[in-house]
């Protein structure tokens, strides 16, 4: 019982410790890299986390409350994804896009999804791409639009690749 207590007064010391800064706050550590999508009127620098392994995949932002504005989640695939292969928001709070991205980084389909309230992940609605992608970009609902990025953009990772684009 007192290991349990130690534990988690621990637990909640490091939950209250926060920087207060807006930025991208990781999902059990996950790596966070820069990146920049390159529209033809613009580039908008983002920062993503990075979702590789089949488990952060299936978890992506589950449980999350809040999103930077210019913060996301890419999700990376060893192989090309079908068109039918899609994301859901089971236990996700937050509305996303979610842009379906090929192998040179270019935009193939953009989607708008809800979060979904079902106790019950066989309740939620599935996103499927539509278009055959290996990698997978979730920003906060609008942010596409709002910053002119559409379909045959391209998404540029590290601050280098970036740098006058």
């Amino acid at each position: 019982m007192r290991n349990q207590c130690a534990l988690l007064c621990f637990v909640g010391m490091l939950a209250s410790c926060s920087s207060g800064s807006g930025a991208v706050e990781p999902s059990a550590g996950l790596p966070v890299i820069a990146g920049c999508f390159v529209t033809d009127a613009s580039t908008i620098n983002i920062s993503l986390e990075l979702a590789q392994a089949p488990h952060e995949r299936r978890k992506g932002l589950m449980g999350r409350e809040f999103l930077a504005a210019t913060s996301g989640m890419l999700f990376q695939y060893q192989k090309q994804q079908r068109p039918s292969h899609g994301f859901w928001m089971y236990q996700t709070f937050i509305p996303l896009d979610i842009a379906y991205l090929d192998g040179n980084g270019v935009i193939g389909n953009i989607r708008q999804m809800a979060p979904c309230e079902s106790s019950s992940g066989a309740n939620c609605p599935s996103y499927p791409a539509g278009v055959e992608f290996i990698t997978a970009v979730e920003m906060n609902t609008g942010f596409f639009e709002a910053n002119g990025i559409s379909v045959g953009d391209r998404l540029n990772l590290g601050k280098t690749n970036c740098q006058g684009s």
